[in-house]
């Protein structure tokens, strides 16, 4: 039964590492197009426009998208430990997943009741985030459950 948990929870942590990437891929191209004063097409839904070039969208002029792509390689850089074993870094993990989870609220209540507009690429990275909450609470709740065998022998 351990090792089955061990392996579930390895599986958790690589495939929220490939999830990561997702994220990462989408804050890069966002980053990008904000340094070099590229304009951002929604093609699936409007308000790129408005969302990215809204006060919300920098933090000290720096791109919010860029502090989202640091997140994002720091998620997969932890979720990839986890994956190997490396039980101290889930703990990390979930805590930073946590912080970004919240941010993503907090993101979208701005987009739905301050700028009144939404971003697909915003709403891509919304549903990344809340895909990993649920992959890292998922997989540290197997963790949990691995220690509780562990000590009740």
């Amino acid at each position: 039964m351990k090792p089955n948990r061990n392996r579930r929870a390895a599986t958790l942590h690589a495939v929220a590492a490939f999830v990561a990437l997702i994220g990462l891929a989408d804050a890069i191209y966002l980053t990008i197009e904000h340094l070099t004063g590229q304009s951002v097409r929604c093609t699936v839904i409007s308000g790129c426009s408005e969302v990215l070039s809204s006060p919300y969208a920098t933090i000290h002029g720096y791109p919010l998208a860029l502090l989202g792509a640091i997140a994002y390689f720091t998620v997969f850089s932890l979720a990839t430990l986890a994956a190997f074993g490396y039980r101290l870094v889930s703990r990390l993990l979930l805590f930073v997943v946590a912080l970004m989870f919240l941010t993503t609220l907090w993101l979208l209540y701005l987009q739905a009741f301050v700028i009144h507009h939404f971003c697909q690429f915003c709403l891509l990275s919304a549903l990344v985030t809340t895909t990993l909450a649920a992959l890292v609470a998922i997989a540290s709740r197997r963790a949990t459950g691995r220690q509780h065998v562990v000590t009740g022998d």
